[in-house]
C-alpha cells in the first residue's frame, strides 16, 4: 500500500521482513558504490533491526570496504561494554561482522555530550549520509526524538534530549535493563532533520508491540505528537511491517 508519499510493505513474519529490508539496503548500498567513492550510512539499533542486520550482513556482494557507518542516538553515561550500549550492539551485529572501512560511533560516555553532538554532526556534514535503516519507538519517535523533543525544524543535527516514560519502558522491556530505573534519563541522538534529508530511509517495523504505532504513523495528521508522522513526507522512505506490527491496518 502507499500512504501519501510513504510506501508500505507487509511480510509474513519478522524473518521475512528482515529480508526483504535487508536485500533492499544491499542494493542501495551496491548502487551507491558505483556512483560514488564511498557510501555513508546511518544504522539504527534496538529489536527492530535485528533480522534486517542479519540479513543485509549475510548478503553477498555489499561494497562493505567502501562503507562508512554512522549510527542514530546512544545513552548519556553508559560505557560501550554495557549491555544496551547501542555501540555495542552495532559492534556485535556489524562492525565484527562485516569490514566496514570506518565506522563512527556516538560516546555517550564523554565528559562532555554537548561536544560529542558538535563533533558528530561535523562529521555527518563532511560524509552526507545517502542511506539510513531506522525503527520507529512505541511513542513513534524516530531515533529518540519522542514526542515532546521532536523538532521537524531543529536547527542542530545532533543534540542531548531527555528520554520520556513511554520510551524508557521500551527499553526496560525488550530485555536491555534489569530494571526500569536502570534505563538512563538522558541520550544523545540525531535530530529530525538529519535524518529526513538523506534520501533514502528503509524503515524496520516488526511486532505486536508496535501495531497501534504504526497505525498512528500512517494515518494521523502529521505532528510532533507521533514524530513518525513526518516520514509521509519523506521522498523515499519505505516501511517493512510484518502481520504482527500491520494488524491494527486490518480495520481499515
Amino acid at each position: 500500500m502507499r500512504v501519501e508519499n510513504l510506501d508500505v510493505r507487509i511480510y509474513e513474519d519478522a524473518k521475512a521482513l528482515g529480508d526483504a529490508a535487508g536485500a533492499r539496503a544491499a542494493g542501495s548500498m551496491i548502487a551507491l558504490d558505483v556512483e560514488l567513492p564511498e557510501v555513508a550510512v546511518v544504522f539504527a539499533t534496538g529489536a527492530s533491526q535485528f533480522e534486517t542486520l542479519r540479513a543485509l550482513t549475510s548478503h553477498q556482494n555489499v561494497p562493505w570496504r567502501q562503507v562508512v557507518g554512522f549510527h542514530m542516538d546512544e545513552y548519556i553515561g553508559i560505557s560501550d561494554q554495557h549491555p544496551a550500549s547501542f555501540r555495542r550492539y552495532l559492534r556485535e551485529r556489524l562492525t565484527d561482522r562485516a569490514p566496514l572501512k570506518r565506522f563512527y560511533g556516538v560516546d555517550g560516555s564523554a565528559p562532555d555530550p554537548d561536544r560529542i553532538c558538535r563533533e558528530y554532526a561535523d562529521l555527518l556534514r563532511q560524509h552526507q549520509p545517502k542511506l539510513c535503516l531506522l525503527g520507529i519507538g512505541e511513542n513513534g519517535h524516530l531515533a529518540f526524538n519522542d514526542p515532546a523533543e521532536a523538532d521537524f525544524e531543529d536547527p542542530l543535527d545532533a543534540k542531548v534530549v531527555s528520554l520520556d516514560e513511554v520510551c524508557r519502558q521500551q527499553q526496560f522491556k525488550e530485555g536491555w535493563f534489569a530494571s526500569l530505573t536502570d534505563v538512563p534519563q538522558k541520550a544523545i541522538t540525531l535530530t529530525i532533520p538529519a535524518l529526513y534529508r538523506i534520501p533514502e530511509l528503509i524503515c524496520s517495523v516488526p511486532g505486536p508491540r508496535k501495531a497501534q504505532i504504526v497505525k498512528r504513523a500512517l494515518f494521523e495528521p502529521v505532528s510532533t505528537q507521533c514524530p513518525a508522522t513526518i516520514l509521509r513526507r519523506h521522498s523515499n522512505t519505505t516501511i517493512f511491517l510484518d502481520r504482527a506490527s500491520a494488524a491494527e491496518l486490518n480495520s481499515l
